[in-house]
This record gives structure tokens, C-alpha cells and sequence, in this order.
């Protein structure tokens, strides 16, 4: 007598195949979980900062740190709450660093895509123009286009930009370069498909594992790139919720209020930390040869 078959519903092992799959991807948690931790502040710093950043409060100046209930991680010269002004700092930084990243990516992109497609002079003039961007100190550049517009958050993110669009533009047409000889390519030119077409439905989606390594690793360096230029005062205007502005309000008071240039100065470090390990992670899971050789 046959057995009855037993009907198992559909997804049931789901979970299972999850936390084998995330097992697998040995997912870097800390980082995850730092990474989430500033995306959270930088949405809802309003609803998390427990005082206005910006409020001065004179009376309520130079509490150390976990000496006050009202303000857990101490006051400032100024009397203002640094566990607020470290929450929008972390809004500041996000958003500053988001939208110069958007940018310089999107103009990366672009001149990686002509560059490697048309090669040829083309190629020749914008890839000297990448060489350039990349052999110029970063810091010095930012600092020129910083002096020349002067300080602001528009200032910042053209200088951001100047300095961050030729990582994306050399590593997008060296992807471009492997696949424009491709079959799929040569057979889209031969039935008439026009170049942007080609550039934008058959040769960019194989550089979307490419740009999303640059920008994971980029984000720490545009954070940090943020804060030197604030901490230099040469970025956000003096008093502002950044990082940055913060370490430079403590450094001539540090012997004496060491929490003003410590609190935001570990945030930096810890941030710009955990992107990094983040970007070698996606790096390594993205790149075909190490997953083939099960590194």
C-alpha cells in the first residue's frame, strides 16, 4: 500500500535558508549595527535629542560627564547638551555626506561610462583629468574650493565632490573596458541600438557591484573629509551640530573639558570605522573570484 505523500507548504524552510544564507554571507554585525545606530539619529534626531542643540544655557555650563540626569554626557562651554549635539551631529554628517556622494557619483559615473565606451582621445582627456583629481591631496583641494566660495554647507559638498568624482569615474571605466567587447555589446550595435542605450540598459548594470564598493567606502572618507574641514574652520559656521565643529569648540579647553573634543572625536573614528570594514566586506562579497575560490 502506498504511503500518502506528505505536502510541505510553501517557504517553510525560508527561515532556515535565511540564517544558512546569512551564515554563508558571514554578515559583519558590528558595523551593521553602527551603521544603523547613525542612520536612526540622522532620521529622527528630533524625536531623540532630549534638549535643542543650539540652546544656551550659561547656567548649566561645564557639567562633566554623568554628573547630571538632565545631561547624561555633560555640557559644553556654552551650556549646551553634547548627547543632542552629537545626535544631530550625526544628521549633519549623513546628510552632507549623502548628497556630495550622490553627486560626485553621479558625475563619476557618467565620464567612467563615455571614457571607457568611446575610448580614444576622449578616453586620453578625461582619464589625465582623473590622474589629476586623484594625485592632488584631497584636504588641499577641498581647502582651495572652500576658500574661493567660502563656508557652507554648499561650499562643502562642491568641495566633496571635486574630490571624490575621480574614484568613481576610474574604477567605472575600468569595468566598462571589461565588458564593451562583450557579445551582448557587439550585438546591440549591430541591430542599430543607439550608445546611450547601450551605455545605460547593457553596460551599466555590470558596474552596479562596482559602484556600490566605491560609495560604501567612500562614505568614511567624505565623514571624515566633513569633519577636518569644520574642525579647521573652514567647513560649517562655529556653534553648528557637527562633529567636526564640536572637536574644535574643545581643543583649547580639552585639559580641563575633555568630553567637548573626546565624545564627538570617538563618534568620527567609530563611524568612519565601521564604513570601512563594511566597504571591504561588500568588496569581497561582490567580487566573483573570491566567492569562487570560497574566501
Amino acid at each position: 500500500m502506498a504511503q500518502p505523500t506528505t505536502l510541505t507548504a510553501p517557504g517553510l524552510g525560508s527561515p532556515v535558508q535565511m540564517l544558512r544564507r546569512a551564515r554563508q554571507l558571514r554578515l559583519p554585525w558590528l558595523p551593521i549595527g553602527i551603521i544603523s545606530v547613525l542612520l536612526i539619529c540622522a532620521i529622527f534626531a528630533p524625536l531623540l535629542a532630549p534638549h535643542d542643540p543650539m540652546e544656551i544655557n550659561l547656567l548649566d555650563s561645564r557639567i562633566a560627564p554623568f554628573d547630571s540626569s538632565t545631561y547624561p554626557l555633560g555640557t559644553d562651554i556654552m551650556g549646551r547638551d553634547m548627547l543632542s549635539r552629537l545626535i544631530y551631529g550625526a544628521q549633519t554628517a549623513t546628510k552632507i555626506s549623502l548628497l556630495a556622494l550622490a553627486v560626485g557619483m553621479v558625475l563619476g559615473t557618467v565620464l567612467g561610462l563615455v571614457a571607457g565606451y568611446k575610448g580614444g582621445l576622449l578616453d586620453a582627456v578625461i582619464m589625465r583629468f582623473t590622474d589629476a583629481a586623484l594625485g592632488f591631496p584631497t584636504i588641499l583641494a577641498a581647502l582651495i574650493v572652500v576658500v574661493i566660495l567660502g563656508t557652507g554647507i554648499e561650499a562643502i559638498i562642491l568641495a566633496m565632490v571635486v574630490t571624490v568624482w575621480a574614484h568613481f569615474a576610474r574604477m567605472i571605466r575600468g569595468d566598462v573596458i571589461a565588458v564593451r567587447d562583450q557579445d551582448f555589446v557587439t550585438l546591440a550595435k549591430i541591430t542599430g541600438v543607439s550608445t546611450p542605450i547601450i551605455l545605460l540598459r547593457h553596460i551599466f548594470p555590470n558596474t552596479v557591484n562596482t559602484l556600490m564598493v566605491v560609495t560604501s567606502i567612500m562614505v568614511g572618507q567624505v565623514i571624515l573629509l566633513e569633519a577636518s574641514l569644520s574642525f579647521l574652520g573652514m567647513g560649517l559656521e562655529p556653534g553648528a551640530s557637527a562633529w567636526g565643529v564640536m572637536v574644535s569648540d574643545g581643543k583649547k579647553v580639552i585639559t580641563n573639558m575633555w568630553w567637548i573634543s573626546l565624545f564627538p572625536g570617538l563618534a568620527i573614528t567609530i563611524v568612519v570605522l565601521a564604513l570601512n570594514f563594511f566597504g571591504d566586506w561588500l568588496r569581497d562579497t561582490l567580487d566573483p573570484k573570491l566567492r569562487r575560490s570560497g574566501l
